[in-house]
């Protein structure tokens, strides 16, 4: 019997996601038991980004606009220069993340991926890391921002980059696990 037992997580991306940011928690979360769905808000495939080129492609379960995220116990956002970059430009986007801070779900996310956190106005006094590059994009929202493999704040889990994944994916099941977060009802 899995950790992730009976446990739906959302795994919101686009074009750009970094591969192993997406794979190897994705792995972790089925290994563990979970049901595991992508969601986007492009339809039929999304495009991973590795070694500097366009790598594999990855079906899209859901549209983000027929996608409810009451059904989902947790959310993963996988980094990738593009990725978060791209996906902060959806409304939908935005909404579908608002609503795992409203009722304390856990969220998930490694490398760019907490840039998309931004447009939900829930980072003001979080603690948080990311790649250094969007440091002071963080920053200027109102996060803390700590330089560690991962941070984790009231079921908000972060991290900086793939080297971080081992440490990144047994706080991500561990939070999953855990569950809604009381105190992260901030939004």
């Amino acid at each position: 019997m899995g950790k992730l037992d009976n446990r739906n997580i959302a795994i919101l991306s686009e074009d750009g996601f970094e591969e192993v940011e997406l794979t190897s928690p994705k792995q972790r979360l089925l290994d563990e038991g979970a049901t595991v769905h992508i969601i986007s808000p492009k339809k039929k495939t999304i495009r991973s980004w590795k070694d500097d080129n366009w790598g594999m492609e990855l079906t899209v379960d859901k549209l983000v606009e027929e996608a409810n995220p009451a059904d989902y116990h947790g959310l993963l956002i996988p980094g990738g220069v593009a990725n978060p970059d791209l996906l902060r430009r959806y409304e939908s986007v935005v909404d579908f993340i608002k609503h795992f801070f409203e009722e304390g779900k856990p969220i998930a996310t490694i490398c760019h991926g907490p840039q998309v956190l931004i447009e939900t106005g829930a980072l003001q006094h979080r603690e948080l890391t990311s790649f250094p590059s969007i440091k002071t994009d963080l920053k200027n929202a109102g996060a803390k921002w700590i330089d560690m493999e991962v941070v984790t704040d009231q079921g908000l889990v972060t991290s900086r980059s793939p080297k971080d994944l081992p440490a990144f994916n047994d706080k991500m099941v561990e939070e999953f696990r855990e569950g809604v977060h009381e105190a992260q009802k901030t939004v």
